[in-house]
């Protein structure tokens, strides 16, 4: 499993020095609690998103054969999280313009190696879609991860997601990962609008020039994206998995409400 760039701990540079990847670690920490983590839980707790249970930290400490002090010093400061010591410095740049929400959306999908997560069920934007496709077809260890709230609002989106079917078979998988998943959430879930790879990530907002839907945004760093991406795990683990041609049409036919303007 590839890894999500973060904070560099001491947890991660002890794995690193025993020369596991995160889902051999995870087996051997699982021999060791008899638990059940996995590759993104470890990367979690490397990263200082998520804290390590009393189990795990003394089953870590083991397998590493280092302190709990020193590899898990990241986790207890008084930030919660990588993100959280960022502060604001995790935006990179404010989006006022179409084209330049445009523009950097694109510019995530088609640098991410590692990760691509999208999450919405309104992208209609030729160029933004067509870049994913290009990064899925492109690189076949990348994982992608769409999140949809409901069927596509536009045919565009259904379309899209189709290629991507074509494009790879859901039950595919690289290094014991799957690397295309595809669901909707329950409908009472709140819509979520993002796009993220394990490096940066843009998140669309409100148009800040009046009634024109979803038309700016912010560019943010890596700190966020890491999050944002363990975000899209999160809500696909409650997710009715997409994973065929009729089932995408299956949605399409079940579409319904409002159109609205300025949706990528």
């Amino acid at each position: 499993m590839s890894e999500s760039p973060g904070m560099e701990s001491a947890l991660r540079r002890a794995r690193q020095a025993h020369g596991l990847t995160l889902e051999e670690a995870a087996g051997r920490l699982n021999k060791i609690t008899s638990g059940r983590a996995d590759g993104s839980q470890l990367s979690a707790w490397e990263t200082g998103r998520k804290r390590t249970g009393a189990r795990n930290r003394r089953g870590l400490s083991r397998l590493y054969r280092e302190a709990q002090d020193v590899l898990f010093a990241h986790q207890d400061g008084q930030a919660s999280s990588v993100a959280e010591a960022a502060g604001t410095g995790v935006v990179v740049r404010v989006l006022t313009r179409y084209t330049e929400l445009v523009e950097a959306m694109v510019g995530v999908a088609a640098e991410a190696h590692e990760y691509l997560v999208v999450t919405g069920s309104r992208s209609r934007e030729e160029s933004y879609l067509t870049a994913i496709e290009n990064a899925v077809e492109q690189q076949p260890d990348l994982v992608h991860y769409r999140v949809l709230y409901g069927p596509p609002r536009h045919s565009e989106l259904a379309d899209h997601l189709v290629r991507l079917l074509e494009l790879r078979d859901p039950a595919e998988r690289r290094n014991g990962v799957r690397t295309l998943r595809i669901g909707v959430v329950p409908q009472s879930a709140m819509e979520q609008h993002f796009v993220a790879s394990e490096s940066a990530a843009v998140v669309p907002l409100p148009s800040f020039h009046g009634l024109e839907g979803f038309d700016c945004g912010v560019l943010l760093g890596r700190e966020a994206a890491v999050g944002l991406v363990q975000h899209g795990r999160e809500a696909l683990a409650s997710a009715r998995a997409v994973e065929t041609v009729e089932a995408v049409r299956a949605l399409w036919e079940r579409r319904g409400g409002p159109r609205g303007q300025g949706e990528i």
